[in-house]
């Protein structure tokens, strides 16, 4: 799993953003899962691609679900 945030400027005002490759959002960190039970993305070629915290839970679910 890898979650990108923004590093500590020491401005607290100019917080930086990230968008959701999944649904545009613009949110403070979005994260990736390259790696999980039977989900292997560092060894598939692939677009990557990141996710905002809700586009993640549901990915999480959808990948859960395929699993079950």
């Amino acid at each position: 799993m890898n979650e990108t945030a923004p590093e500590a400027s020491g401005s607290e005002s100019a917080e930086e953003s990230f968008r959701c490759d999944f649904c545009g959002a613009e949110v403070p960190r979005v994260r990736r899962v390259a790696l999980d039970r039977d989900y292997d993305r560092l060894q598939t070629p692939h677009q990557v691609r990141y996710a905002c915290p809700d586009c993640s839970a549901r990915k999480d679910r959808e990948r859960s679900d395929a699993g079950s």
